[in-house]
């Protein structure tokens, strides 16, 4: 397993932990503050997942290039009264629809402790099945925010990383980089405390989409997937006592005594909030509309198999939602596509 703790002094584990989470993007050249797309003569899709292989120990045959240890759960989803004012998309209307969700820690490494700092923030991808076989997704994790605001910017992040290891002279490009890039630091070094399950852990959607409804009255929003019975945490002692498969092993004895609920929220920004900027959270304050419930009930019963045929895209669109301009948000689904090809190769 690769050495997380490669960070020279005064960054914690949790530092690597926070970058590999965030569905890393690019690698630079040694120099670079920002990235460089035609570096090493690949796109930088292609670099990414070179970069996610290379930090997490792999390649790891068979398994997602980040986020790579997770479950495969199923449930439904059943919209609110308000959600249809809201978009005019199939599972946003009057019926509930079925959905498949995986839950995942960070990084590439299959083998992850749940209980590692290095496990977070924390994933989810929900796929809502939609009519005559269509589907659409929502690629969330447990933290709000984003590391950077441009692919460009997080390629450099991921750079400095790499060129972070204990022989790195000081100040190491890590601590320069945090230095210079604020939404960095502030995502890298936020307290992220440990979930007592899946079930009890909120996820955020740090990037828009545009949401129309059936008058044609469009506007933008970021999804908010809170436990319905609150976020619970661990506590130092309790995480340090927990075993390393701890959340893939307490959610389906759970479901089997109930299910797990979470709200679907839509956050809505007000005048000058940053739309096409996914480092930027919107304030606390901002409107909630609530889009519905997801309730889930069962484990799959081979979830590793189903996890490895399984991919999401976040630009898998119905009528009545679409993509903003956030270039991060943009460049996802080229990096995936790299993945999945590796991964079922």
């Amino acid at each position: 397993m690769l050495n997380f703790r490669c960070m020279a002094h005064g960054w914690s584990a949790s530092v690597m932990a926070a970058v590999l989470s965030t569905g890393a993007f690019f690698h630079s050249d040694a120099n670079a503050q920002d990235a460089k797309p035609e570096a090493a003569g690949k796109s930088v899709n292609e670099q990414m997942v070179d970069t996610l292989t290379q930090l997490s120990g792999g390649p790891h045959k068979g398994f997602r290039a980040n986020h790579a240890k997770g479950l495969i759960v199923k449930g439904t989803f059943s919209p609110s009264a308000s959600a249809a004012s809201i978009s005019a998309a199939p599972h946003l209307q009057k019926t509930s629809v079925p959905v498949t969700v995986r839950f995942s820690n960070s990084t590439g490494v299959p083998t992850m402790p749940d209980n590692d700092a290095n496990s977070k923030p924390h994933g989810i991808a929900i796929r809502f099945q939609l009519p005559d076989a269509a589907f659409t997704d929502i690629v969330s994790i447990s933290y709000n925010g984003f590391p950077a605001a441009t692919p460009e910017e997080f390629l450099g992040l991921l750079n400095a990383i790499a060129q972070s290891g204990d022989d790195a002279a000081k100040p190491t490009p890590i601590e320069k980089f945090l230095e210079a890039h604020p939404q960095a630091k502030l995502f890298v070094t936020t307290p992220k405390p440990t979930p007592v399950s899946f079930a009890t852990q909120a996820f955020y959607g740090v990037n828009s989409f545009k949401f129309t409804n059936a008058k044609n009255v469009s506007q933008f929003g970021r999804y908010q997937i809170v436990p319905v019975g609150g976020e619970k945490f661990l506590t130092t002692e309790q995480n340090a006592k927990a075993s390393a498969n701890y959340l893939m092993d307490e959610l389906p004895g759970r479901l089997k005594k109930r299910p797990a609920k979470f709200r679907l929220l839509l956050q809505l920004p007000k005048e000058g909030d940053a739309i096409d900027n996914g480092s930027i959270a919107w304030p606390k304050d901002r409107q909630l509309v609530e889009l519905g419930t997801m309730t889930l009930t069962s484990v799959v019963s081979d979830s590793l198999a189903a996890q490895q045929k399984l991919d999401f895209n976040p630009l898998e669109l119905p009528d009545g939602i679409e993509a903003s301009a956030d270039p991060v948000l943009i460049a996802r689904p080229g990096a995936y596509g790299h993945s999945i090809k590796r991964r079922h190769q």
